[in-house]
């Protein structure tokens, strides 16, 4: 590994890791202030069963009749090694709480991703290749994606093929059919912002001379754009994957609702109506470090894949082409 790459490195975890204590430090000051009091709220309702001893432990646990710069420290310094507290609501451990739901909300957008990729590339793909009046139409696609919501997508796929056409059951939320489904609905909005860069930049790609020197000599549209044309105009493709895991996991949540899937979405709304404090904060948490963590898989790996990237000033010498960017 040579030096500049090394600080480079560095410098960027180093970046994340601030960011990440900053957004979780943000988050708790915000939380705290909201209105209500969550002892006298949840702890000491009664229909929660909480005894005197347990609302005593949980109350010096989060150091609740201490001032919030005392509460604050307390929190970083268990977030740091692991521990996301115990909820207000279960008296139950956060982290065990996550890790029952976590995984059905991450198949859920791993799934939407793929969907959204093979979206962006097949609309890709098809205005480079497709007759022209086609293309145009293909061009119109990211943009109607972007203007329909996805708890709209999901309404309109729930009526057609739960309701009518009978392909999967409202009921089985997390079988294989209801899974797609929901990906699908979490996707297609998704796919629209990876297709409009990914288009815009197959387009200055092909204004390039070395596509004109290979349609010269004879070269068809399609093996033009698999040999030539998608690995540079995909670069940047890279960045914006990497920008829409903040859609992935926000979508996520009303797209579990709208599907009535069980995952993190219904444990937020469940912990935001009883003010399960402790669970919110390791929610958000869970979101900046997820969100900071693959920016930052990009941020060093894209040096590696692109050698314009100026490793001392962590900027590209050569820009890539954006949608709407005039090359």
């Amino acid at each position: 590994m040579s030096h500049p790459y090394a600080a480079y490195a560095l410098r960027r975890v180093v970046q994340a890791a601030a960011v990440v204590l900053l957004a979780y430090a943000f988050t708790f000051i915000v939380i705290s202030v909201l209105p209500g009091d969550p002892v006298s709220n949840t702890l000491r309702n009664p229909q929660n069963g909480f005894t005197e001893t347990e609302i005593e432990r949980i109350i010096s646990y989060y150091g609740l009749d201490r001032p919030i710069y005392v509460q604050l420290w307390e929190s970083l310094s268990r977030f740091l090694v692991g521990d996301l507290g115990v909820s207000l609501r279960s008296n139950l451990p956060v982290s065990r709480m996550i890790g029952e739901v976590l995984p059905s909300t991450m198949v859920l957008a791993g799934s939407a991703l793929v969907v959204a990729m093979v979206l962006a590339f097949g609309i890709a793909f098809g205005t480079r290749n497709l007759p022209a009046p086609a293309a145009r139409a293909l061009r119109a696609f990211p943009s109607l994606f972007l203007s329909v919501p996805n708890f709209v997508i999901g309404l309109v796929l729930i009526n057609v093929f739960a309701f009518r056409l009978g392909v999967f059951q409202v009921i089985d939320s997390e079988g294989p059919a209801a899974t797609f489904f929901a990906a699908v609905a979490l996707g297609i909005p998704v796919s629209a912002q990876v297709a409009e860069v990914l288009i815009a930049n197959l387009d200055h790609e092909a204004r390039q001379e070395y596509a004109s020197f290979a349609t010269s000599r004879g070269l068809s549209r399609s093996r033009l754009f698999w040999r030539h044309l998608l690995k540079p105009s995909s670069l940047p493709v890279v960045t914006v994957i990497a920008l829409t895991v903040g859609e992935l996991l926000g979508g996520a949540l009303i797209t579990e609702t709208i599907f009535g899937r069980t995952g993190i979405g219904s444990l937020v709304q469940r912990s935001v109506t009883t003010q399960d404090l402790p669970v919110l904060q390791a929610v958000v948490a869970l979101a900046a470090v997820t969100f900071v963590v693959v920016n930052l898989v990009v941020d060093l790996v894209y040096p590696l894949l692109d050698p314009r990237v100026d490793l001392r000033g962590a900027t590209r010498r050569v820009r890539p082409v954006t949608a709407g960017a005039t090359p």
